[in-house]
C-alpha cells in the first residue's frame, strides 16, 4: 500500500505544476485560487472525516493546526502560485525539487539528526537529473521578476521542509486523529491564511471562474490535486518519514516528459533519457534506508504470520 500510494502521489502531483499554470495563465488570481483550492479540500475532507465520526471540529482550534498549515500549506505555495505568473511549469518543478535536501539539511543541522551519507548523495544525484531532465529544453526570459519568482519558489520550499518535519510531529502526537483529517485542518488553515493575502493584495473578479481553463485547473486541483494527493502524502508521511514521500518531487518532471512524449509528440532525447534514469537512481538511494525498513517489517509481519498457522 506504501509503493503504492507513493506511485500514487508522483502521477498526481506530476500534473499539479501545469494545472496551475494554465489556471494562472487563463488569468486566476495566484493566491485567491490557491485559497479556493485548499480552503475548500480542506472543508470538504473534514467535513466528511466528521460525519464519519473520526474527527471533530475540536481539531480546529489546536495551534498545531495552523502552525501546519502556514508552514506546508501558505508559506509552500503561495510562493509557488505567484511564481509561476512568470516562471515556467517546469522550472518551477526544477526549484521545488530542493524540497526534499532542505529536509535533509533541517534534519540534520537543525534537529542533529544523522541522515545517511547515500540519503545526501541520493538527494544530489537526484537533483542532478531533474537539471539534465528539464533545463536543455528549458526557455528563459531573465528579468528581475523572474529572479524573484525563482526565489520565492525555493523560499517556498524551506517552508514545505518545515511543515513536512513538523507534521511528523503533529502526527506522532496525535496518534489517535486519522491523518487525513489532521490533512484537512490544516488545509483550511492555510486557505484562510492565503484568502487573507489576496485580500491584501489581489482584486479579484468572480468571472475568472467562468473560463474553461481556470474552472477546469481549478476543480482538478481541488479534487486530485489536494482531496487525494495530499491526503496521500500526509498519510505516507505518517507510515514512514518526510524525506520519502518529499521524493515525489524528483519524479514528476519524468512524469511531465513521459505525457509530453505520448500525447503531445514533444522531443526526447539521450540527455532527457540520461536524467529519467538519474533520477531514478537518486530517487532509490534517497529512499534506500525507508526501503530496507519497509522490507524488514514486511519480512517480520510474515514470519509471525507463518508462526502463528503452525
Amino acid at each position: 500500500m506504501i509503493l503504492f500510494a507513493y506511485a500514487l502521489v508522483c502521477l498526481i502531483f506530476g500534473t499539479t505544476f501545469l494545472a496551475i499554470k494554465i489556471g494562472v495563465d487563463a488569468g486566476a488570481p495566484p493566491f485567491f485560487s490557491a485559497g479556493l483550492r485548499f480552503f475548500v479540500a480542506g472543508a470538504v475532507l473534514f467535513l466528511w472525516m466528521v460525519w464519519k465520526r473520526k474527527a471533530s471540529f475540536s481539531l480546529l482550534l489546536r495551534k498545531e493546526m495552523l502552525f501546519t498549515g502556514s508552514a506546508l500549506t501558505f508559506g509552500t505555495f503561495a510562493g509557488l502560485y505567484w511564481a509561476e505568473q512568470y516562471v515556467s511549469s517546469g522550472l518551477a518543478a526544477v526549484l521545488s525539487a530542493t524540497g526534499p535536501i532542505m529536509i535533509l539539511l533541517l534534519q540534520t543541522s537543525i534537529l542533529r539528526q544523522k541522515a545517511p551519507a547515500i540519503s545526501l548523495y541520493g538527494c544530489i544525484i537526484g537533483l542532478t537529473g531533474v537539471l539534465l531532465l528539464v533545463l536543455p529544453n528549458l526557455v528563459v526570459d531573465i528579468s528581475p521578476l523572474w529572479l524573484i519568482g525563482c526565489a520565492a519558489v525555493l523560499i517556498g520550499e524551506c517552508c514545505y521542509a518545515v511543515g513536512a518535519i513538523y507534521s511528523k510531529k503533529v502526527i506522532n502526537s496525535m496518534p489517535e486523529v486519522s491523518p487525513i483529517a489532521l490533512n484537512a485542518a490544516q488545509m483550511m488553515y492555510g486557505g484562510v491564511l492565503l484568502f487573507i493575502l489576496s485580500l491584501a493584495t489581489e482584486n479579484v473578479h468572480p468571472e475568472f471562474l467562468l473560463s474553461y481553463e481556470t474552472a477546469g485547473s481549478l476543480l482538478y486541483l481541488i479534487v486530485i490535486g489536494s482531496m487525494v494527493g495530499h491526503s496521500l502524502f500526509y498519510w505516507l508521511v505518517a507510515k514512514t518519514n518526510p524525506v520519502f514521500p518529499s521524493t515525489w518531487l524528483y519524479i514528476s518532471p519524468p512524469i511531465a516528459v513521459g505525457v509530453g512524449f505520448f500525447f503531445y509528440n514533444e522531443a526526447v532525447n539521450w540527455v532527457t533519457i540520461l536524467g529519467v534514469f538519474t533520477i531514478i537512481a537518486g530517487t532509490i538511494l534517497v529512499n534506500a534506508d525507508a526501503l530496507k525498513q519497509l522490507m524488514l517489517k514486511r519480512r517480520v509481519r510474515t514470519s509471525a504470520s507463518k508462526k502463528m498457522n503452525i
